[in-house]
Formats: C-alpha cells, structure tokens, sequence
C-alpha cells in the first residue's frame, strides 16, 4: 500500500430493487468510509427520468443494469424524497454528492437548494466537451458554475463529442486528444485559473 489519500469519487446503491436495500446501502458506505477516506462522494441526488435515457454505451443491451441508472438518486424523478434521504441528511456534512447536469438542466436551481438545506459541502460534477458545441454552451456552464460556487466542487471533464470520436458515442477515445486537453485547458482557465504565486517577502 502506498502512502497515497484515496478518494471514493462514485459511491452509490440504487433502490431499482427496493428503498430498503438503498438505506442499507448508504449506511453501510457510511460507516465504512467516512472518517478513512479524506472525500467521499454519494451518487447520486436525483434519479434520472425515464425520458431522458442513460448515458451509457450500449443502452437496453445491457438488461437490467441499464434500467438500474435510473433508481440511483434519493429523490424521484417526481420530486418525492426516498427513505434513504434521512439517512444522507445525517452525514451530508461529511459525505458529498456526484450529480451529474444536463445541458440547460431545470433541476439545478432545487439541486443547490436542496443541498444548501442539507448541509452538503462538497460535490462532484461534470463539463461535457460534447455540450461545448452547442450553441449558448459557455452560458450554460457559466450559469451552473456560478450556482454551484457554495460548495467545494470537483469537475469531471467528460463525454466524447460523437464527431470527435473513434466511435460515434460518447465514451469513444477521441480522435484527436489534443482537442480533448484544448476543452480542458479552456474549462479550467475559465473556472479555475491560476493564482499568482505569492511574492517572496524580504528581511
């Protein structure tokens, strides 16, 4: 073992089975985690609505495990919280969240509201580089950028543009990976730019 901090980026159980086993789920991560790991991250707020369709690459292919994309959140996609709600809301302090946004996404104004009422101080999410073709892209991600600035965000940059791709699909390597860092550079200096070093004070 190294002397390396180990970050759990993506934790999560779904309630596709049952609420119940979704409690379980989050309780048991909890214990396990919280206080060994330096940040822990539950996924994931919100379920995904059914009309949206998952993000994965094969789709209905994959059986039931793409139906389970859809149960992973604490709060239906009708709004209704699920049981395992009460259980985050006792370590939100502690455990934060990965929600991932979609491009011009109504749930991010309830999103932050919700997590403000809960205590949440750390969340995890995404920039897609295939939303950054899109017109009025940069308004959007200013826009959730500046919703999200409350909390310690950590960002993912994701999501293969499909004429950009090997592949044409979204978790194809690019083809060119240059453009991919250009996207990175682009995104970090528009939200994370550097800091001057502080000068050096002398005697």
């Amino acid at each position: 073992a190294g002397d390396k901090p180990v970050w759990a980026t993506e934790v999560g159980v779904g309630s596709f089975g049952a609420d119940e086993v979704q409690v379980f789920g989050l309780e048991r991560t909890a214990q396990l985690l919280l206080g060994r790991v330096p940040n822990v991250y539950w996924y994931s707020l919100f379920d995904l609505p059914q009309a949206w369709g998952a993000e994965t690459r094969h789709r209905e292919a994959e059986g039931s495990s793409y139906y389970r994309h859809f149960h992973m959140g604490l709060i239906r996609a009708d709004g209704s919280p699920k049981p395992a709600l009460e259980s985050y809301a006792r370590v939100a302090d502690r455990m934060g969240l990965m929600q991932w946004f979609h491009f011009e996404d109504p749930r991010l104004d309830d999103a932050v509201r919700i997590m403000q009422d809960l205590g949440v101080r750390k969340l995890r999410t995404g920039l897609s580089w295939a939303d950054r073709f899109r017109p009025g892209a940069l308004d959007w991600f200013d826009r959730q950028m500046e919703a999200l600035a409350p909390f310690e965000v950590m960002v993912t940059y994701c999501f293969t543009p499909e004429h950009l791709g090997v592949e044409a699909h979204h978790t194809s390597c690019a083809r060119e990976p240059q453009a991919f860092a250009d996207f990175c550079a682009e995104m970090t200096e528009r939200y994370a730019p550097a800091r001057p070093a502080r000068a050096a004070v002398r005697a």
